[in-house]
């Protein structure tokens, strides 16, 4: 199983997790993969300095693109 974090904290929120979430919901949804993701939220970690930061199998990523976040979630 993979996990996926999104940090929605107001800082990672303001400067693009809420698109961020809604990409990642629309991927899974779309995805053909047979592998099962949990996608969640998270509050505020106080990396705010790196953010906006998500956690795939708890491995931050600080500022990805939803280029990054597919290249990430098609490797796994």
């Amino acid at each position: 199983m993979i996990t996926i974090k999104v940090c929605l904290g107001s800082s990672c929120y303001i400067r693009g997790n809420d698109k961020t979430l809604a990409f990642l919901e629309e991927y899974i949804q779309k995805s053909k993969k047979n592998i099962q993701i949990e996608l969640s939220g998270c509050r505020c970690g106080n990396l705010c300095q790196d953010g906006p930061n998500i956690f795939i199998n708890d491995k931050k990523y600080s500022h990805p693109t939803q280029k990054e976040l597919i290249q990430i979630l098609e490797a796994l």
